[in-house]
């Protein structure tokens, strides 16, 4: 029988052309997320599933008897219930390397626009306030160059990250990882620390790491407190990586200068969150691989995946927790 794949988002129609030879397909043609209930029945006959971050637990696949293959059209995979699908026999599949590049480069346009304050002083001249009369001191921003960066994470992207800190900007850069990136070290001479040491030294921190349960809010108070007072906070990982009303409080209370922000506890950030009214803080909307060209390689990517999975070949990027069961 021929396999049968649901995709759980709008797929253009460029990319159908890849499945219509392997499967057969559905599709869910609405931008708004498909209800819980829907995509049970939809699953009910399907081999693969291509997602973007819903959520794959015991409950979702029990109405998925025929399940196979779940791939992520992501690099993150916390909607992922590791064991559920381990004890299913479900490959989770992401897509890793397609994105680095992109999203190392937000992670510096974040570090710019905190430093120099872009954002907030765009809404300074929108507002009317730039005037003869404005004291340069108050419009003044911190450099980049010659800084001290901490990267927290040096995976790929962290990688990536470094080589714009050292190569572009001249940055001395202190990194802390699970284990030491030789490669980091000898090309954009990265020095390996422990993260306490790394919190009181760097004037510029980036945390990269993927959301696991040993770094759900590993940075909160006590790391905040570690901080200089005039260290600039990035995140780019996952929201929960941050106690954010730690966050909040050491942006208040002066703890740290500004943050630049792709990523939030809750998402998308409520109306009324604090982070809004706060002029030393850089928001965007998650977009760390929103870019057209590098969606499309992950889309791609995705596709390949459940492709293999289905036809009972190995994908290339299995999850690591999933790739040995």
């Amino acid at each position: 029988m021929t396999p049968h794949i649901f995709v759980a988002k709008p797929l253009p129609a460029s990319f159908e052309e890849m499945l219509k030879e392997h499967c057969t397909y559905e599709i869910w043609q609405s931008k708004n997320p498909i209800p819980r209930d829907i995509l049970f029945e939809k699953l009910q006959q399907a081999d693969g599933l291509l997602t973007s971050g819903t959520k794959i637990d015991q409950e979702l696949l029990d109405h998925a008897p025929k399940l196979k293959v779940v791939s992520n059209h992501s690099v993150g995979y916390d909607n992922f219930d590791i064991e559920a699908m381990r004890q299913k026999g479900v490959i989770g599949t992401h897509t890793p390397y397609t994105l680095d590049h992109t999203v190392a480069d937000l992670a510096f346009s974040l570090i710019l626009s905190s430093a120099r304050r872009i954002a907030e002083l765009d809404r300074f001249i929108r507002e009317g306030k730039w005037t003869k009369f404005v004291q340069e001191e108050d419009i003044f921003g911190i450099d980049v160059h010659h800084q001290t960066l901490g990267i927290i994470g040096m995976g790929r992207i962290g990688e990536q990250v470094a080589k714009r800190a050292a190569h572009g900007f001249d940055m001395n850069v202190l990194y802390h990882n699970r284990s030491r990136n030789e490669k980091a070290e000898s090309a954009y001479g990265a020095v390996y620390c422990a993260l306490d040491d790394l919190l009181k030294q760097a004037d510029i921190i980036v945390l990269i790491t993927p959301l696991t349960d040993e770094t759900y809010h590993m940075i909160g108070e006590r790391e905040f407190k570690l901080m200089k007072q005039t260290a600039l906070f990035v995140n780019i990982s996952r929201g929960k990586t941050v106690d954010e009303k730690s966050l909040i409080r050491a942006l208040q209370e002066g703890w740290i200068i500004g943050a630049g922000l792709d990523v939030y506890e809750q998402e998308p950030l409520q109306e009324d969150h604090p982070f809004k009214e706060m002029n030393q803080v850089t928001l965007t909307p998650h977009i760390g691989s929103s870019t057209e060209t590098t969606r499309d390689l992950m889309l791609k990517r995705a596709i390949h995946n459940v492709i293999h999975g289905i036809d009972g070949k190995a994908p290339i990027d299995i999850v690591k927790e999933l790739a040995t069961s």
